[in-house]
């Protein structure tokens, strides 16, 4: 049986995905990672990509049961908080770093009970100046902000990542570290939504984080 392989997040997962395809798979790190691996040994994974564009972590905890619980993944990736810090920048409707590391516990403790032995990686989130986090003359210290509270949410990832003793993939440091080679809008397209060689640089730290489950 093949071993299924579950990728969850907002945007940055979905990439485009077809709602009406159950295997559809996007084409971002999901799509790449299900390439590679396919590749390399083929039919022993099964891969599905339930990302939803804009969610926050209280939008993954609400749909956990459908998206997550029911589909019994072997392994599962998160990649989730951006949007908890854009969607407040935006319209005051984002999720303060004290809740969001409240319901991301409570999501992976449910996650846990009904699924004890899943192999979870988390992915925290990253920020670079694009056309989506610089400032504007309603929010002039709209990357300022970005950054910080971008930096606070992955910040939790680590510490539940810790506590869980689950691999994290720490994307801000991968970024800062190809703006030596490349400007900010070759890796992404606005700040937040990756190029596909942005896409690319998740996928490599994904699979780094996978060989060593």
């Amino acid at each position: 049986m093949a071993t299924r392989i579950l990728f969850q997040g907002d945007s940055i997962t979905d990439a485009g995905r077809n709602r009406d395809d159950f295997y559809g798979m996007g084409v971002g790190y999901p799509n790449l990672v299900k390439a590679s691996l396919g590749v390399a040994e083929p039919q022993k994974y099964e891969f599905l990509n339930r990302g939803v564009s804009g969610n926050r972590i209280v939008d993954l905890y609400a749909r956990i049961k459908a998206d997550f619980i029911n589909l019994k993944p072997d392994v599962a990736s998160v990649y989730v908080g951006v949007n908890d810090v854009w969607h407040e920048i935006n319209r005051q409707n984002g999720v303060s770093t004290e809740k969001f590391e409240r319901i991301y516990r409570l999501m992976l403790s449910e996650i846990y009970e009904a699924l004890p032995s899943v192999k979870l990686i988390l992915l925290s989130p990253f920020v670079l100046f694009g056309t989506a986090t610089t400032s504007t003359e309603d929010v002039p210290d709209r990357f300022e902000r970005f950054t910080k509270d971008v930096a606070e949410k992955a910040a939790v990832c680590k510490k539940l990542a810790a506590e869980y003793s689950l691999p994290l993939v720490e994307l801000q440091p991968i970024f800062n570290a190809a703006l030596d080679q490349a400007p900010a809008d070759y890796w992404t397209v606005d700040g937040v939504h990756p190029t596909v060689c942005g896409h690319e640089l998740i996928r490599r730290a994904w699979q780094e984080a996978f060989s060593k489950l």
